[in-house]
């Protein structure tokens, strides 16, 4: 008898193959067997009419805090995701020295938008170098795996104190120094390196993530150490500027690391070189032996924009000013008085200094590219459904009509602004790539962007909008599994993983591929110290089995948590 066994769902394994009926069988953690009129489970799942599929692994994810206080790991492993690597773009938690902690969390709080207070009530700070902050995340237990990159700016920080802080060039020593902890981690078990190059990444206080301006030396030095540690992947966010030559650098790590380099991919106006350009340099590299990925994001990287979000389009009017620090209650009350109304639209915005201000007036009035969000929102919206376009048909002005875009629903209204990957105004640049063995899909920025993105959701939209919805250039359901399960996997070195095989570890889930649909997303005050994040449920998860153990069903977080700490590369138990 088996301790669990999945009967008559279809399979899609996670290989590209088509689909085929047969049942799974699970003993402990691990696939026992496949095929038909295997002998009972202790426990049984009817998967009549249901898929049944790998696990998701979400190799871009950012909860590196959250991960060390909580167990449900919410929302990916909402959405079927079974394993996360954390510490992407170069921030992270370790190494630490005590009298880093406040800024290291006002260095994830810019970055990556996370609720400072969170941070700060929700960590214990039991570690300062890398291997303890992996020793800390083994002490609790969890619904999904975690694996993670040891990030530049946390080890700069730490080698070269204010100096690495302030982005000043390192001495051979510093960078010895950055390159001795890498090593120290990736032996210890972490699974790559990451580094941020973005303007768009910045403190809390405003000063670039350290190693924004690093040197080809350092990112090298570093890179080596990670040779000689044997495994890993070098990961980065760049703005790609053509005289870094960022691809020649990281043609030139990978070949002589025999690592991989991956980045991310991102149709954008803030890159000097084009997505199509972006690809092409890789695949000049790659011809020459490297073993560069690109990360592909699946869905415009959509700002969620509402009264209670960190950024919507009135967040610069002196009016909005005024009530800014009030409870909502007090707000709310404001917001619904026309005299305030009338008085905040007739303002201008306050001038505002920023590397970033186009960005800032696509905020403020980009209303052709922003997108009231209704209820089963699509995320491939049309030019006719911008806030422009449907503020023109009612007849009133386009900022009237996203004031009461937000206002809807006792002020509960968003507004959906795709600043990445939509300069279109559609996905279908996106088609090709999900074919291209050299790309893999990701960032998902799950844990992270707390108050304006949601895209944790990912493998559910890929679901729901890709491979069912979508009128052309659909994903196949074979090939999309791959990309999200195997594929992930196997960047990372977690050969144990991402496919449905006797000998492999029984991270599945089993859905109702009809039934898949995105929830509208809500503003939550969940995290420590009440705060805030925005969340996206899903409906169709029939269930999801981490390591041969249910731990979700229809949803609803079951009560085991099987889930640990990924140290270095696994491969298949049998």
């Amino acid at each position: 008898m088996h301790d669990l066994v999945i009967r008559g769902g279809t399979l899609f394994d996670g290989s590209g193959r088509e689909g085929y009926v047969a049942d799974v069988a699970i003993d402990g953690d691990t696939i026992a067997a496949i095929g038909t009129d295997l002998p009972p489970g202790k426990e049984e799942i009817d998967a009549n009419g249901q898929i049944v599929i790998p696990g998701f692994v979400d190799i871009h994810t950012h909860y590196d805090g959250q991960a060390t206080w909580d167990a449900e790991m919410a929302p990916s492993s909402w959405h079927g995701v079974t394993t996360v690597v954390m510490g992407n773009c170069g921030v992270g938690f370790a190494p630490a020295r005590p009298d880093r902690h406040d800024w290291l969390i006002g260095l994830m709080e810019g970055v990556e938008d996370i609720p400072g207070t969170a941070l700060s009530e929700g960590m214990s700070w039991e570690w300062e170098s890398f291997p303890e902050y992996l020793d800390a995340l083994e002490a609790l237990p969890r619904t999904v795996d975690v694996g993670t990159h040891v990030p530049h700016g946390a080890v700069r920080a730490y080698v070269m104190g204010e100096r690495g802080a302030a982005n000043e060039a390192p001495s051979e020593e510093d960078i010895e120094g950055m390159a001795a902890i890498v090593e120290e981690g990736l032996k210890a078990g972490a699974l790559g390196f990451s580094t941020s190059r973005t303007v768009l990444h910045k403190s809390v206080d405003g000063v670039l993530v350290p190693g924004t301006t690093a040197t080809r030396e350092e990112l090298l030095g570093i890179g080596r150490a990670m040779g000689k540690a044997g495994h890993g992947v070098f990961e980065m966010a760049s703005d790609l500027k053509r005289e870094w030559n960022e691809f020649e650098w990281m043609g030139e790590l990978s070949r002589e690391t025999g690592l991989p380099v991956s980045f991310a991919a991102l149709q954008s106006d803030a890159h000097e070189i084009p997505l199509e350009e972006q690809i092409a340099s890789m695949r000049e590299e790659n011809s020459k032996g490297a073993r560069i990925t690109a990360q592909i994001a699946l869905r415009g990287n959509g700002i969620i924009m509402g009264w209670r979000t960190t950024i919507h389009p009135f967040l610069f009017r002196p009016a909005w000013g005024e009530i800014a620090g009030l409870p909502w209650e007090e707000q709310l009350q404001q917001l619904e008085n026309p005299e305030f109304k009338s008085r905040l639209l007739a303002q201008d915005n306050i001038s505002i200094e920023s590397d970033v201000a186009p960005l800032l007036d696509l905020v403020t009035s980009g209303w052709f590219t922003q997108y009231e969000m209704g209820g089963e929102f699509n995320y491939e919206p049309t030019s006719a459904e911008s806030i422009q376009s449907r503020a023109a048909y009612a007849g009133v002005a386009a900022q009237e009509y996203a004031y009461d875009t937000m206002l809807a629903n006792g002020g509960e209204g968003f507004i959906y602004f795709p600043i990445l990957n939509y300069a279109d105004g559609n996905l279908d640049f996106l088609a090709e790539l999900q074919a291209a063995e050299d790309c893999v899909n990701s960032l998902s920025d799950g844990g992270a962007h707390c108050g304006t993105i949601c895209d944790a959701a990912s493998p559910t939209f890929m679901l729901q909008h890709w491979v069912r919805d979508r009128e052309r250039g659909r994903i196949s359901l074979p090939q999309a599994v791959k990309r999200q399960c195997r594929d992930t996997a196997l960047l990372y070195g977690l050969g144990d993983r991402g496919l449905l095989a006797t000998g492999y570890l029984a991270d599945i889930n089993v859905i109702d591929l009809e039934a898949i649909k995105l929830g509208s997303p809500w503003m939550a005050f969940d995290l420590p110290a009440g705060g805030k994040r925005l969340l996206q449920k899903a409906e169709g998860y029939r269930a999801t089995i981490k390591s041969g153990q249910v731990t979700f069903r229809d949803g609803v977080m079951q009560g085991p948590t099987p889930g640990g700490v990924l140290r270095g590369p696994r491969q298949m138990s049998a």
